[in-house]
Protein backbone atom coordinates (compact mmCIF):
# COMPACT_ATOMS: atom_id res chain seq x y z
CA UNK A 1 0.00 0.00 0.00
CA UNK A 2 1.32 3.43 -0.88
CA UNK A 3 1.97 6.14 1.65
CA UNK A 4 -0.98 8.05 0.21
CA UNK A 5 -4.43 7.15 1.56
CA UNK A 6 -7.13 9.77 1.02
CA UNK A 7 -9.61 7.53 2.86
CA UNK A 8 -7.64 8.02 6.08
CA UNK A 9 -9.12 11.04 7.89
CA UNK A 10 -6.90 13.15 10.15
CA UNK A 11 -8.08 15.86 12.52
CA UNK A 12 -5.35 18.37 13.41
CA UNK A 13 -6.05 20.56 16.48
CA UNK A 14 -3.96 23.65 17.26
CA UNK A 15 -4.78 27.11 18.58
CA UNK A 16 -2.29 28.71 16.16
CA UNK A 17 -3.95 29.04 12.78
CA UNK A 18 -0.63 29.16 10.91
CA UNK A 19 0.20 25.69 12.22
CA UNK A 20 -3.13 24.42 10.88
CA UNK A 21 -2.38 25.91 7.46
CA UNK A 22 1.12 24.44 7.42
CA UNK A 23 -0.04 20.93 8.40
CA UNK A 24 -2.78 20.90 5.79
CA UNK A 25 -0.41 22.13 3.08
CA UNK A 26 2.09 19.33 3.81
CA UNK A 27 -0.29 16.37 4.17
CA UNK A 28 -3.46 17.18 2.20
CA UNK A 29 -2.22 15.35 -0.92
CA UNK A 30 -1.84 12.11 1.02
CA UNK A 31 -4.71 12.16 3.51
CA UNK A 32 -8.08 13.80 4.12
CA UNK A 33 -7.29 16.65 6.51
CA UNK A 34 -9.69 18.35 8.95
CA UNK A 35 -8.61 21.13 11.29
CA UNK A 36 -9.86 22.74 14.51
CA UNK A 37 -8.53 25.71 16.49
CA UNK A 38 -9.64 24.39 19.91
CA UNK A 39 -10.79 21.26 21.71
CA UNK A 40 -14.39 22.47 21.61
CA UNK A 41 -14.26 23.00 17.86
CA UNK A 42 -12.59 19.60 17.42
CA UNK A 43 -15.47 17.90 19.27
CA UNK A 44 -17.87 19.52 16.83
CA UNK A 45 -15.84 18.17 13.89
CA UNK A 46 -15.95 14.67 15.41
CA UNK A 47 -19.74 14.84 15.50
CA UNK A 48 -19.93 15.34 11.74
CA UNK A 49 -16.87 13.55 10.33
CA UNK A 50 -15.52 10.00 10.59
CA UNK A 51 -12.08 10.73 12.04
CA UNK A 52 -9.40 8.03 12.24
CA UNK A 53 -6.45 9.96 13.69
CA UNK A 54 -6.30 13.01 15.95
CA UNK A 55 -3.13 15.09 16.24
CA UNK A 56 -3.49 17.77 18.89
CA UNK A 57 -1.32 20.43 20.41
CA UNK A 58 -1.01 20.13 24.19
CA UNK A 59 -0.92 23.80 25.20
CA UNK A 60 -4.21 25.39 24.18
CA UNK A 61 -6.35 27.91 26.08
CA UNK A 62 -9.46 26.54 27.79
CA UNK A 63 -8.82 22.84 27.22
CA UNK A 64 -5.40 21.18 26.93
CA UNK A 65 -4.72 18.51 24.34
CA UNK A 66 -4.74 15.66 26.89
CA UNK A 67 -7.94 16.98 28.51
CA UNK A 68 -9.55 17.02 25.07
CA UNK A 69 -8.43 13.44 24.36
CA UNK A 70 -9.66 12.20 27.74
CA UNK A 71 -13.04 13.80 27.15
CA UNK A 72 -13.67 12.07 23.81
CA UNK A 73 -12.57 8.54 24.84
CA UNK A 74 -16.08 7.27 25.81
CA UNK A 75 -17.70 8.32 22.53
CA UNK A 76 -14.73 7.86 20.17
CA UNK A 77 -12.67 5.01 21.65
CA UNK A 78 -11.19 3.77 18.35
CA UNK A 79 -9.59 7.01 17.17
CA UNK A 80 -5.77 6.95 17.25
CA UNK A 81 -4.31 9.86 19.26
CA UNK A 82 -1.06 11.83 18.95
CA UNK A 83 -0.02 14.78 21.12
CA UNK A 84 2.32 17.59 20.03
CA UNK A 85 4.23 19.08 22.91
CA UNK A 86 7.05 21.40 23.76
CA UNK A 87 10.11 20.04 25.56
CA UNK A 88 9.01 21.45 28.92
CA UNK A 89 5.69 19.53 28.82
CA UNK A 90 7.13 16.07 28.08
CA UNK A 91 7.03 14.83 31.70
CA UNK A 92 3.41 15.94 32.04
CA UNK A 93 2.50 14.27 28.74
CA UNK A 94 4.14 10.97 29.72
CA UNK A 95 2.25 10.85 33.00
CA UNK A 96 -1.01 11.60 31.20
CA UNK A 97 -0.48 9.21 28.29
CA UNK A 98 -2.59 6.41 29.80
CA UNK A 99 -5.44 8.75 30.70
CA UNK A 100 -5.74 10.03 27.17
CA UNK A 101 -4.84 6.70 25.57
CA UNK A 102 -2.17 8.50 23.53
CA UNK A 103 -0.46 6.49 20.79
CA UNK A 104 2.57 8.78 20.48
CA UNK A 105 3.79 12.21 21.49
CA UNK A 106 5.94 14.36 19.18
CA UNK A 107 8.07 17.36 20.06
CA UNK A 108 7.28 20.76 18.58
CA UNK A 109 8.12 22.06 16.12
CA UNK A 110 7.43 18.79 14.31
CA UNK A 111 9.73 17.36 11.71
CA UNK A 112 7.90 16.42 8.53
CA UNK A 113 9.71 13.11 8.03
CA UNK A 114 9.22 12.03 11.65
CA UNK A 115 5.59 13.07 11.65
CA UNK A 116 4.89 11.33 8.33
CA UNK A 117 6.35 8.06 9.65
CA UNK A 118 4.28 8.38 12.83
CA UNK A 119 1.12 9.05 10.82
CA UNK A 120 1.79 5.95 8.69
CA UNK A 121 2.30 3.87 11.83
CA UNK A 122 -0.96 5.28 13.18
CA UNK A 123 -2.74 4.35 9.97
CA UNK A 124 -1.53 0.76 10.24
CA UNK A 125 -2.58 0.63 13.89
CA UNK A 126 -6.03 1.94 12.99
CA UNK A 127 -6.41 -0.63 10.20
CA UNK A 128 -5.39 -3.44 12.55
CA UNK A 129 -7.83 -2.20 15.17
CA UNK A 130 -10.60 -2.08 12.59
CA UNK A 131 -9.84 -5.59 11.33
CA UNK A 132 -9.61 -6.94 14.88
CA UNK A 133 -12.89 -5.30 15.79
CA UNK A 134 -14.55 -6.86 12.74
CA UNK A 135 -13.02 -10.24 13.54
CA UNK A 136 -14.28 -10.06 17.13
CA UNK A 137 -17.72 -9.02 15.85
CA UNK A 138 -17.77 -11.88 13.34
CA UNK A 139 -16.51 -14.33 15.97
CA UNK A 140 -19.23 -13.26 18.41
CA UNK A 141 -21.84 -13.74 15.71
CA UNK A 142 -20.46 -17.23 15.05
CA UNK A 143 -20.51 -18.01 18.77
CA UNK A 144 -24.08 -16.77 19.03
CA UNK A 145 -25.05 -18.89 16.03
CA UNK A 146 -23.35 -21.97 17.48
CA UNK A 147 -25.06 -21.40 20.83
CA UNK A 148 -28.41 -21.08 19.04
CA UNK A 149 -27.72 -24.29 17.11
CA UNK A 150 -26.66 -26.06 20.32
CA UNK A 151 -29.84 -24.96 22.10
CA UNK A 152 -31.84 -26.23 19.13
CA UNK A 153 -29.78 -29.44 19.01
CA UNK A 154 -30.41 -30.11 22.70
CA UNK A 155 -34.16 -30.00 21.97
CA UNK A 156 -33.60 -32.97 19.65
CA UNK A 157 -30.86 -34.68 21.66
CA UNK A 158 -30.79 -34.65 25.50
CA UNK A 159 -28.10 -32.39 26.94
CA UNK A 160 -26.26 -35.23 28.77
CA UNK A 161 -25.97 -37.06 25.45
CA UNK A 162 -24.57 -33.94 23.77
CA UNK A 163 -21.97 -33.51 26.52
CA UNK A 164 -21.06 -37.19 26.38
CA UNK A 165 -20.62 -37.04 22.60
CA UNK A 166 -18.47 -33.89 22.80
CA UNK A 167 -16.19 -35.64 25.31
CA UNK A 168 -15.87 -38.75 23.12
CA UNK A 169 -13.17 -39.10 20.47
CA UNK A 170 -14.66 -39.05 16.97
CA UNK A 171 -13.19 -42.44 16.07
CA UNK A 172 -14.87 -44.11 19.09
CA UNK A 173 -18.19 -42.27 19.01
CA UNK A 174 -20.02 -45.34 17.61
CA UNK A 175 -18.67 -47.70 20.26
CA UNK A 176 -21.30 -48.84 22.77
CA UNK A 177 -20.73 -49.64 26.44
CA UNK A 178 -22.34 -52.07 28.85
CA UNK A 179 -24.45 -50.30 31.47
CA UNK A 180 -26.95 -51.24 34.17
CA UNK A 181 -29.87 -48.86 33.87
CA UNK A 182 -33.59 -48.54 34.53
CA UNK A 183 -35.89 -48.20 31.53
CA UNK A 184 -39.35 -46.63 31.73
CA UNK A 185 -42.11 -46.89 29.13
CA UNK A 186 -45.14 -44.61 29.44
CA UNK A 187 -48.06 -45.14 27.07
CA UNK A 188 -51.35 -43.26 26.78
CA UNK A 189 -54.65 -45.11 26.83
CA UNK A 190 -57.41 -44.37 24.28
CA UNK A 191 -55.00 -42.46 22.08
CA UNK A 192 -56.72 -43.92 19.02
CA UNK A 193 -59.97 -42.24 20.10
CA UNK A 194 -58.14 -38.96 20.63
CA UNK A 195 -56.57 -39.18 17.16
CA UNK A 196 -59.88 -39.95 15.49
CA UNK A 197 -61.75 -37.07 17.14
CA UNK A 198 -59.15 -34.38 16.55
CA UNK A 199 -57.53 -32.83 13.49
CA UNK A 200 -53.87 -33.71 12.84
CA UNK A 201 -52.84 -30.25 14.02
CA UNK A 202 -54.80 -30.68 17.26
CA UNK A 203 -53.29 -34.13 17.81
CA UNK A 204 -49.77 -32.74 17.44
CA UNK A 205 -50.60 -29.91 19.85
CA UNK A 206 -51.99 -32.40 22.38
CA UNK A 207 -48.94 -34.67 22.11
CA UNK A 208 -46.57 -31.74 22.62
CA UNK A 209 -48.48 -30.75 25.76
CA UNK A 210 -48.43 -34.36 27.00
CA UNK A 211 -44.70 -34.69 26.28
CA UNK A 212 -43.92 -31.41 28.06
CA UNK A 213 -45.89 -32.30 31.20
CA UNK A 214 -44.53 -35.84 31.45
CA UNK A 215 -40.94 -34.90 30.66
CA UNK A 216 -40.66 -32.62 33.68
CA UNK A 217 -40.56 -35.51 36.23
CA UNK A 218 -38.07 -37.35 33.99
CA UNK A 219 -35.69 -34.37 34.13
CA UNK A 220 -36.37 -33.92 37.85
CA UNK A 221 -35.18 -37.46 38.58
CA UNK A 222 -32.15 -37.19 36.27
CA UNK A 223 -33.50 -39.39 33.52
CA UNK A 224 -33.47 -38.59 29.83
CA UNK A 225 -36.12 -39.11 27.19
CA UNK A 226 -34.62 -41.59 24.77
CA UNK A 227 -37.54 -41.56 22.35
CA UNK A 228 -40.98 -40.16 21.70
CA UNK A 229 -42.88 -42.66 19.56
CA UNK A 230 -46.46 -41.63 18.93
CA UNK A 231 -48.08 -41.51 22.36
CA UNK A 232 -45.25 -43.49 23.99
CA UNK A 233 -42.42 -42.01 26.02
CA UNK A 234 -39.29 -44.12 26.45
CA UNK A 235 -37.04 -42.80 29.24
CA UNK A 236 -33.81 -44.15 30.69
CA UNK A 237 -32.14 -43.67 34.07
CA UNK A 238 -28.39 -44.32 34.43
CA UNK A 239 -27.06 -43.50 30.95
CA UNK A 240 -25.20 -41.64 29.66
CA UNK A 241 -24.82 -40.19 33.19
CA UNK A 242 -24.42 -42.84 35.89
CA UNK A 243 -26.98 -42.54 38.71
CA UNK A 244 -26.55 -43.98 42.23
CA UNK A 245 -30.10 -45.42 42.42
CA UNK A 246 -31.62 -45.57 38.93
CA UNK A 247 -34.42 -47.95 40.01
CA UNK A 248 -35.59 -45.53 42.71
CA UNK A 249 -35.34 -42.56 40.33
CA UNK A 250 -37.46 -44.35 37.73
CA UNK A 251 -40.18 -45.41 40.19
CA UNK A 252 -40.43 -42.00 41.85
CA UNK A 253 -40.55 -40.43 38.40
CA UNK A 254 -43.40 -42.76 37.38
CA UNK A 255 -45.42 -41.84 40.49
CA UNK A 256 -45.01 -38.15 39.73
CA UNK A 257 -45.94 -38.68 36.07
CA UNK A 258 -49.16 -40.32 37.22
CA UNK A 259 -49.81 -37.43 39.59
CA UNK A 260 -49.32 -34.98 36.72
CA UNK A 261 -52.18 -36.54 34.77
CA UNK A 262 -54.60 -34.14 36.46
CA UNK A 263 -52.83 -31.21 34.75
CA UNK A 264 -53.39 -32.83 31.35
CA UNK A 265 -57.01 -33.68 32.15
CA UNK A 266 -57.83 -30.20 33.42
CA UNK A 267 -56.42 -28.68 30.24
CA UNK A 268 -58.43 -30.99 27.94
CA UNK A 269 -61.55 -31.54 30.06
CA UNK A 270 -63.77 -29.55 27.70
CA UNK A 271 -62.39 -31.23 24.59
CA UNK A 272 -62.59 -34.92 25.55
CA UNK A 273 -65.56 -36.74 27.06
CA UNK A 274 -63.30 -39.14 28.96
CA UNK A 275 -60.38 -39.07 31.40
CA UNK A 276 -56.91 -39.31 29.87
CA UNK A 277 -55.14 -42.35 31.30
CA UNK A 278 -51.74 -43.96 31.01
CA UNK A 279 -49.79 -47.10 31.78
CA UNK A 280 -46.16 -47.35 32.85
CA UNK A 281 -43.71 -50.26 32.84
CA UNK A 282 -40.25 -50.22 34.42
CA UNK A 283 -37.37 -52.69 34.21
CA UNK A 284 -33.75 -52.72 35.34
CA UNK A 285 -30.74 -54.57 33.95
CA UNK A 286 -27.89 -54.66 31.49
CA UNK A 287 -28.03 -52.75 28.21
CA UNK A 288 -25.63 -51.67 25.51
CA UNK A 289 -25.71 -47.86 25.57
CA UNK A 290 -24.16 -45.54 23.05
CA UNK A 291 -24.42 -43.84 19.70
CA UNK A 292 -25.95 -46.18 17.15
CA UNK A 293 -26.20 -45.59 13.44
CA UNK A 294 -23.94 -44.73 10.53
CA UNK A 295 -21.37 -42.04 9.85
CA UNK A 296 -24.14 -39.90 8.33
CA UNK A 297 -26.73 -40.24 11.09
CA UNK A 298 -26.47 -41.40 14.69
CA UNK A 299 -28.82 -41.62 17.66
CA UNK A 300 -28.00 -42.23 21.28
CA UNK A 301 -29.83 -45.41 22.17
CA UNK A 302 -29.92 -48.38 24.54
CA UNK A 303 -30.49 -51.92 23.35
CA UNK A 304 -30.84 -55.32 24.93
CA UNK A 305 -33.30 -57.68 26.54
CA UNK A 306 -33.79 -55.28 29.46
CA UNK A 307 -35.38 -52.78 27.08
CA UNK A 308 -37.62 -55.34 25.36
CA UNK A 309 -38.77 -56.73 28.71
CA UNK A 310 -39.54 -53.23 30.00
CA UNK A 311 -41.83 -52.65 27.02
CA UNK A 312 -43.54 -56.02 27.58
CA UNK A 313 -44.18 -55.10 31.23
CA UNK A 314 -45.79 -51.82 30.16
CA UNK A 315 -48.09 -53.72 27.77
CA UNK A 316 -49.53 -55.66 30.76
CA UNK A 317 -51.00 -52.39 32.06
CA UNK A 318 -53.32 -51.85 29.08
CA UNK A 319 -56.46 -53.04 30.91
CA UNK A 320 -55.61 -51.39 34.23
CA UNK A 321 -55.81 -47.58 33.96
CA UNK A 322 -52.97 -45.56 35.45
CA UNK A 323 -51.07 -48.60 36.67
CA UNK A 324 -47.30 -48.65 37.25
CA UNK A 325 -45.80 -52.12 36.83
CA UNK A 326 -42.23 -52.99 37.73
CA UNK A 327 -39.98 -56.04 37.48
CA UNK A 328 -38.47 -57.78 40.47
CA UNK A 329 -35.07 -56.22 39.70
CA UNK A 330 -36.70 -52.84 40.24
CA UNK A 331 -38.83 -53.90 43.21
CA UNK A 332 -36.04 -55.26 45.42
CA UNK A 333 -34.06 -51.98 45.80
CA UNK A 334 -37.23 -49.89 46.40
CA UNK A 335 -39.50 -52.24 48.35
CA UNK A 336 -38.93 -50.35 51.61
CA UNK A 337 -39.86 -47.04 49.93
CA UNK A 338 -43.11 -47.95 48.17
CA UNK A 339 -46.35 -49.84 48.64
CA UNK A 340 -46.76 -52.45 45.95
CA UNK A 341 -48.91 -55.47 45.15
CA UNK A 342 -47.42 -58.61 43.71
CA UNK A 343 -48.99 -59.95 40.55
CA UNK A 344 -47.05 -63.14 40.91
CA UNK A 345 -45.33 -64.69 37.93
CA UNK A 346 -46.92 -63.51 34.69
CA UNK A 347 -46.43 -64.41 31.06
CA UNK A 348 -44.81 -61.77 28.91
CA UNK A 349 -45.30 -61.70 25.18
CA UNK A 350 -42.29 -63.18 23.41
CA UNK A 351 -40.69 -64.47 26.65
CA UNK A 352 -40.31 -68.18 27.41
CA UNK A 353 -40.14 -67.86 31.18
CA UNK A 354 -42.83 -66.26 33.31
CA UNK A 355 -41.75 -63.19 35.26
CA UNK A 356 -42.46 -61.72 38.69
CA UNK A 357 -44.21 -58.33 38.36
CA UNK A 358 -45.38 -55.82 40.96
CA UNK A 359 -47.91 -53.00 40.77
CA UNK A 360 -46.75 -49.81 42.49
CA UNK A 361 -49.49 -48.25 44.61
CA UNK A 362 -47.61 -45.25 45.97
CA UNK A 363 -44.94 -44.01 48.35
CA UNK A 364 -44.63 -45.81 51.68
CA UNK A 365 -45.16 -43.34 54.51
CA UNK A 366 -43.95 -44.26 57.99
Amino acid sequence: MSMSDKSFNILYVDDEEQNLISFKAVFRRDYSIFTAISGEEAIDVLKHEDIHLIITDQRMPGMTGVEFLEKIIPEYPDVVRIVLTGYSDIDAIISAINKGQVFRYINKPWDETELRITIENSRHVFQLQTKNKQLVFDLQNKVNELERMLRLFIRYVPEPVVKKSLETAEETILEGELRKIAVLFCDLRKFTEISEEQSPKEVVSFLNTYYSIMSEPIRKYNGIVNQYVGDEIFAIFGAPVILPNPEQSAVFCALEMRDQLHVLNERYRDRFNFEIQLGIGINYGDVIAGNLGSEDRIDYSVTGDTVNTGKRIEMLSKNIPNSILISETVFEPVKDLIDANSWGPVELKGKKEWMQVYEVIGHKYH
